[in-house]
């Protein structure tokens, strides 16, 4: 059993108890801190938490704290880190780690020195759909990955911090782009460098100094692309799709509104139906297990096995500066309008790796490029010259 104290009492922090409670069927939530007083009583009494605190540091320090899970806003993310690495104490934080690189950098650097278990928690890379794409990926189903896309969208977050470019440390790219550049980076390899960002974004409906809309793309050192699509601007609830396009097939994963799942309702009822939902009326789109899909409940017992069995996690804090570093150099090119390289002073994944030739042998004086049957059954090769470049088709009669 692991004694767990939750710092965050609001929506995320329940999300996580929501995922905890029941799940493995031995792990405690003993501790939680929230910083407004009756938001830690009416958490202690709903999930029958028995020690609540309004002081961060006693929660941590408390003797029946084991392992502490920060659910706090972005701004409060390093203090508490730092707080765990005092009291010696193993850390999950939420995403992003940080608000910047550098943030996120000085969160690991301390815990590894402190020698510490920490784990980033990054939950959409533990959904089951995106769970079973991964190992279809790594089995090799898709062969080579050419480009990894992945798509968060939703009419906006749900506190205040969310909306203050400082506290967050950005808007709707270090609130969701984190999440599908961390899909992404799965999909493509994480110990492929990242080289370079090229980013839109822009502040297209709310009144605020952050973005909340962007596109971006991410060019890895093996050839390979990755594009994440961020909005607040999107009408219609939570959207959540990836895909990802290789040498051998393609994968496409629809995580969020259409998951085979349909109700319309007249309004009559003022009941939770899913996240993000904009209306309690017309045709719904609820998901079976929220805290399931949305990759919670796997996420923590990763986290927890990984804990008890002295490894790393699937996701570390080390992830989250990397995802943290392609964010920061997103910022930069939507300002700049020009690719602009990611910096990592730290990167500990492989270097040097060439994009693989695009040259296929088809005989001896051809290069392949493409084979088609068509619909009379003839059956038709396009190749292109070795010496003169000419390309060329060869029909094979039915």
């Amino acid at each position: 059993m692991i004694k767990l104290c939750i710092l965050g009492g609001g929506f995320i922090g329940r999300f996580y108890a929501e995922s905890l409670i029941g799940r493995r069927g031995k792990d405690e939530v003993k501790v939680i801190y929230a910083r407004r007083e009756e938001t830690a009583v009416r958490f202690a009494k709903d999930y029958n938490v028995p020690h609540y605190f309004t002081d961060m540091e006693a929660a941590i320090a408390h003797p029946e704290t084991e392992m502490v899970i920060i659910a706090l806003p972005n701004y409060v993310h390093e203090e508490a880190v730092h707080l765990c690495v005092k009291h010696k104490k193993a850390v999950l934080c939420t995403k992003p780690l940080g608000r910047t690189a550098e943030e996120a950098l000085r969160m690991t650097q301390a815990c590894e020195e402190a020698g510490i278990f920490a784990g980033y928690l990054e939950d959409l890379c533990y959904t089951p759909k995106f769970s079973k794409s991964l190992a279809s990926v790594k089995a090799g189903a898709i062969g080579r990955v050419l480009w990894a896309k992945s798509r968060e969208t939703h009419p906006g977050p749900h506190s205040d911090w969310f909306w203050d470019m400082e506290k967050a440390g950005g808007g709707a790219i270090v609130d969701m782009g984190c999440h599908c550049i961390e899909i992404s980076r799965n999909f493509i390899g994480k110990d492929i460098l990242p080289v370079e960002v090229m980013c839109w974004a822009d502040t297209q409906v709310k009144p605020i100094d952050a973005e909340d809309h962007a596109i971006g793309l991410v060019k890895y050192e093996n050839g390979a692309i990755g594009q994440f699509e961020v909005s607040w601007t999107f009408r219609g609830g939570m959207d959540l799709r990836d895909e990802v396009m290789g040498t051998e097939g393609t994968i496409w994963v629809n995580s969020w509104l259409r998951t085979g799942f349909e109700m319309f309702t007249s309004g009559n009822t003022d009941g939770y139906l899913v996240e993000k939902a904009e209306s309690s009326s017309g045709w719904q789109f609820p998901v079976g297990d929220e805290a399931h899909e949305l990759g919670y409940t796997s996420m923590f017992i990763d986290m927890f096995e990984a804990y008890e069995k002295g490894i790393q996690p699937q996701e570390t804090f080390y992830d989250g500066y990397v995802v943290n570093a392609i964010i920061d150099a997103a910022y930069k090119s939507a300002k700049t309008k020009l690719w602009e390289p990611v910096s990592l002073p730290e990167w500990r994944g492989q270097t040097g790796i060439t994009k693989p030739s695009v040259f296929t042998e088809y005989d001896a004086e051809h290069w392949f490029i493409k084979e088609e049957l068509l619909p009379n059954g003839d059956k038709k090769v396009i190749l292109k010259n070795k010496l003169s470049n000419e390309i060329l088709e060869k029909v094979t009669l039915k």
